[in-house]
């Protein structure tokens, strides 16, 4: 019955999907893509929850779709989604589509950001992408009026390598990473809040010591994390952002389980971890995004 209802979700979210370019004339800087954007989805690939997760390659021209929730139920909250995939591919449907549909059942609007995969050889791999995230948000922030958006109560969500990007644009917020190319871009792009789910934040693989360019700072927005101890991508991931959150007084709220792995979403299983999303939901509450007013 579950899985029903969120099929319902999904079908609802992308029958009223809107697709916004976010760059008017091309990325800077162009892409390393080879070839046409394609679905390089094969049989050989992990199912996540039984089902098979669509890996989206060659992203060239980075774009947001824009999922909104039904009328009676909207907020005026919007969230930045960062599908996960190592910075090559994009797994879009289980970073994408799947929780902007949960975002939409809480009354949130959804931007799934389709940021630009693989990166060019030599160059940081969250550079192109950091790019992307920072200019989607100025684009939200910019047509807020528009699309019913209190631009005060917009966040960022992550998965993996895109918590790694969310959490990057929650850092970085007070440099833009490229020169402005219109009225949008003389908008912020710090998030009101970030939600990152079993990100990677770390400078190498023991997960003690988080990236240099996640400079974590008073400013920074309040975070809630996801992650487990059976995380391939090591639990200390979140650990060690968590304190490094404490340690400039960034209100933080994070939740370890046991099990779980990595690259679940919000897929049904049986395991504890997917309760996440009733906690994210709790906690949004408590910063008052959904309420009638949102604070910063």
């Amino acid at each position: 019955m579950r899985r029903l209802i969120f099929s319902a979700l999904l079908a609802a979210a992308a029958a009223g999907a809107q697709s916004i370019p976010l760059w008017p004339h091309g990325a800077p800087g162009g892409s390393a893509a080879n070839g046409p954007e394609r679905d390089s989805t094969t049989p050989q690939d992990p199912l996540v929850a039984g089902r098979r997760a669509t890996r989206l390659a060659n992203v060239s021209n980075p774009e947001i779709l824009l999922r909104r929730p039904p009328k009676d139920k909207d907020t005026g909250a919007a969230v930045l989604v960062c599908p996960g995939g190592g910075y090559s591919v994009l797994v879009i449907d289980v970073g994408g589509e799947e929780p902007a549909a949960w975002l939409n059942s809480i009354g949130v609007t959804a931007a799934i950001l389709k940021y630009r995969v693989p990166q060019p050889p030599n160059a940081p791999a969250y550079a192109a992408p950091l790019q992307d995230a920072q200019r989607a948000m100025s684009v939200l922030r910019s047509r807020a009026k528009e699309w019913g958006i209190d631009p005060t109560r917009i966040g960022v969500l992550g998965f993996s390598a895109g918590g790694h990007l969310a959490a990057a644009l929650s850092d970085n917020f007070d440099k833009r990473t490229y020169s402005a190319v219109d009225a949008a871009d003389q908008t912020p792009t710090r998030p009101a809040f970030t939600m990152l789910v079993y990100p990677y934040l770390a400078r190498d693989t023991s997960g003690r010591e988080i990236s240099p360019e996640l400079h974590v700072a008073s400013r920074t927005p309040p975070a809630f994390l996801v992650q487990t101890e059976d995380d391939p991508v090591h639990v200390e991931n979140s650990v060690f952002y968590y304190l490094a959150l404490k340690s400039a007084k960034v209100p933080a709220e994070m939740h370890l389980f046991s099990s779980g792995g990595h690259g679940y979403g919000l897929r049904l299983t049986n395991e504890r971890v997917g309760t996440w999303p009733a906690l994210a939901e709790q906690w949004l509450r408590s910063l008052g995004v959904l309420g009638s007013s949102g604070r910063r």
